[in-house]
């Protein structure tokens, strides 16, 4: 063995063995939410949820404004993490209950084998099955009760990446929790899309509620590694996989399914109080982990967040967004494919096969229930009601929801900031959709989306539905059973929210 080869392979073995660690990396702690939108946090102006946490590390770090899940749907999201691809790069990873797909390599698997620690606690990637991939454990780590006693496991000097993966802010909720907690129906903001209604103001405040719970945990796992000197050598990732789960956020492609909080921290590379407006697509977390461990990263098609945060680069001023099927709720396992690109200004969405119910099909479908793309709540069966119920002046709350949709939208964010007025058929706004047509189209090239050669490809509706193989399972029952209605749907003053 010559000498360079000598050098090569004592670098290898002392860089990737636990017992001689390269000090000088971080730790990375990533903190997720399950179904959190922005701006659902008191850092980002909202008067009603308390994020202590969420706010300490937006003003001790960086605060992102324009973040966005690569696909507002749980499994294809967080693969889109692990791995830094856009969902449709993934194959069968791109849909919901889907087979986790191992031929691509994650920031978690390449980090353990440069010599870091690795673990996680809660849902990682999911839901679906990694096992039939040949894993041993969940892809965002091996399984630890809780981060103490995933910690006190690690070798002593060892870095660390550590997954904490939230059931919060998902459904189902403990009626009335928002408003037992000290909150007020009155101070509540009704998206425009929904009808303003007492029992939806209280539905929201539930969903508060559990945002709240998400925070203060968040907050127990910095205490702890603040009380072990470990915190300012850890670079703290605080966000979310996808929307609230109501109608026409979760699941879809409007900004209150895609846009997320985020914040991070690292003060030796972040400087305190960073407010940061360029665009993010959460492909960009494992190239940004990897670059900080000093690891280059391998096909990925997110780039590195770091120059960005060193000022070297103004960032990117657009974001592209996409869904495959999500809950298996059509007739056939059809999906509802999506494809959009979202600027300062504008956001422009294909609906690719628009024959299609968007929510699911109004019969009910493999026992999750009518319109099952949309979790089950009180806010979905009372915009359900209203079909065909039209309200003079206010806009047709069911169609919005659950009907069908052009081939083509286009929303001005600035006026419309709910999305509720499609553009898309206005004269006057025929340039601007042109040219966000040509880039989204170019992106799906360059990004060699199976959609761009076959628009109505059938992939993603004949992938495997993992639960259809599981249907005894007890973990697949009680995901139905979540799915069922669950009286009684009453307001606090205890009048029936529906009759």
């Amino acid at each position: 063995m010559n000498l360079l080869m000598f050098l090569m392979f004592f670098s290898t073995i002392y860089f990737q063995n636990p017992e001689n660690p390269k000090t000088d990396r971080p730790n990375i702690l990533f903190l997720i939410a399950d179904d959190w939108s922005y701006p659902h946090a008191g850092v980002y102006g909202d008067p009603m949820v308390l994020t202590p946490t969420f706010d300490k590390l937006a003003q001790e770090g960086v605060l992102f404004f324009n973040a966005y899940t690569a696909s507002p749907s749980c499994s294809p999201a967080r693969a889109s993490i692990l791995n830094g691809r856009y969902p449709h790069q993934n194959e069968q990873g791109g849909n919901l209950w889907s087979e986790w797909p191992a031929q691509f390599p994650t920031y978690v698997s390449l980090l353990e084998e440069a010599g870091y620690f690795t673990g996680s606690t809660r849902k990682g990637w999911g839901p679906g099955d990694f096992q039939v991939s040949g894993l041993e454990h969940n892809p965002a780590g091996k399984a630890y009760a809780d981060f103490e006693t995933f910690y006190k496991a690690k070798a002593d000097g060892q870095p660390f990446t550590f997954w904490f993966g939230s059931s919060d802010p998902h459904r189902e909720y403990v009626a009335n929790t928002g408003i037992q907690s000290g909150m007020k129906l009155s101070d509540v903001t009704v998206p425009e899309f929904y009808p303003d209604l007492d029992c939806i103001r209280n539905d929201i405040l539930d969903y508060y509620f559990e945002v709240e719970r998400f925070d203060r945990e968040c907050g127990q796992i910095i205490r702890f590694l603040e009380e072990i000197g470990e915190l300012d050598n850890t670079l703290i990732v605080m966000t979310s996989d996808n929307g609230m789960p109501f109608p026409r956020a979760k699941a879809n492609l409007y900004d209150l399914g895609t846009r997320m909080p985020l914040a991070m921290r690292w003060p030796s590379k972040i400087k305190a109080g960073t407010r940061e407006e360029s665009f993010v697509n959460f492909v960009d977390f494992a190239p940004s982990f990897l670059e900080a461990a000093g690891i280059q990263s391998k096909n990925m098609s997110g780039k590195s967040l770091w120059p960005i945060l060193e000022g070297k680069s103004n960032g990117d001023q657009e974001v592209f967004l996409e869904r495959e099927r999500h809950a298996n709720v059509r007739k056939g396992d059809l999906s509802y494919p999506m494809r959009a690109i979202r600027n300062h200004d504008y956001l422009y969405i294909r609906n690719i096969m628009p024959e299609r119910y968007p929510a699911g099909d109004p019969s009910v479908h493999q026992s999750v229930g009518q319109f099952g793309d949309v979790d089950h709540s009180i806010t979905k069966f009372l915009i359900m009601a209203m079909e065909g119920k039209p309200q003079m002046g206010a806009p047709d709350y069911f169609q919005l929801s659950f009907g069908f949709r052009p081939e083509e939208e286009l929303y001005a964010i600035h006026q419309d900031p709910y999305q509720i007025n499609n553009l898309a058929a206005d004269p006057e706004f025929a340039g601007i959709k042109k040219e966000l047509r040509k880039r989204l189209d170019e992106w799906m090239l360059e990004t060699e989306d199976k959609r761009v050669i076959d628009p109505r490809s059938t992939y993603w509706d004949s992938v495997r539905y993992t639960p259809s193989y599981q249907m005894k399972d007890a973990d697949y029952m009680e995901y139905i059973r979540d799915y069922r209605i669950r009286p009684p749907f009453t307001a606090p003053n205890g009048i029936p929210c529906l009759e």
